[in-house]
């Protein structure tokens, strides 16, 4: 018997739909399959979680080897990042996804959401010697002075790694992850899909830049910061996954079950 079929029969003893994190557990999948949507996955890799205790350590999470484009939202596992025994489980995570997020979760009260991909040039941009992403158009201006980089790549996220990780966000919403691949957190479900949709837009467009080999436009500090406010200032993260799941909806929305 597969994997997924013992763990189907092992489904809560209520209907999805009454469990107190029902919400939060659609909009996660949606986000899952969205970013499948638009190429940003690694087939049965990378992890999003959101934390539903006050400090973080138990958090939904999708369990490991499922695809990104299947996701639901019964399919999400609750975990305890203090729970040693959560990797014995069936349905048990990725073991640097237990690492990374779980450390995270625990040490920064602010990620409530977290959101980890190896999109196309994000980690690209990552992969370079010098990785910054100079303010060049209105999506990259939204990251000046607003990313964490982490450059001591050192294995696949266990142990050390997940710690320093957790050490070097800081107070931002994003961490490049050298030779890796990048991070968003945030408070909301919507704020951290907003975030990592937009800084693979930026990223893209910044690399699309390079390639033409001619000189970057890069505008002045005070520009970058004033436009990097304006993006905090109009907020539209919640409008933004409220479309993706109207969308999601109208084509059968089994991402809901």
């Amino acid at each position: 018997m597969g994997k997924y079929n013992e763990i189907e029969k092992k489904k809560m003893a209520y209907p999805i739909e009454e469990d107190p994190y029902y919400v939060d557990r659609c909009d996660l999948a949606a986000t899952f399959r969205w970013f499948a949507r638009l190429d940003m996955h690694e087939g049965i890799a990378n992890h999003f979680s959101y934390a539903v205790s006050t400090d973080g350590s138990k958090f939904l999470m999708n369990p490991n080897a499922l695809h990104f484009s299947r996701v639901r939202a019964s399919d999400l596992i609750l975990i305890d990042a203090n729970d040693p025994s959560t990797m014995n489980r069936p349905d048990a995570p990725d073991p640097t996804a237990w690492a990374i997020h779980g450390s995270i979760h625990r040490n920064h009260e602010n990620a409530r959401c977290l959101m980890h991909l190896h999109p196309h040039y994000a980690t690209a941009l990552a992969s370079l010697k010098d990785n910054t992403m100079y303010p060049v158009d209105q999506n990259t201006m939204r990251f000046f002075n607003r990313v964490s980089v982490d450059g001591g790549f050192d294995g696949m996220g266990v142990g050390d790694e997940a710690e320093r990780l957790a050490t070097t966000l800081g107070d931002n919403r994003v961490l490049m992850m050298g030779n890796h691949g990048v991070l968003t957190l945030a408070r909301t479900i919507a704020q951290a899909f907003d975030e990592m949709y937009y800084f693979e837009r930026s990223a893209r467009n910044y690399i699309t830049a390079l390639q033409t080999g001619k000189p970057l436009s890069i505008v002045n500090d005070e520009v970058a910061e004033k436009t990097a406010q304006q993006w905090e200032a109009f907020d539209n993260s919640a409008l933004h996954l409220q479309q993706v799941r109207e969308i999601l909806d109208s084509e059968g929305a089994d991402y809901k079950n």
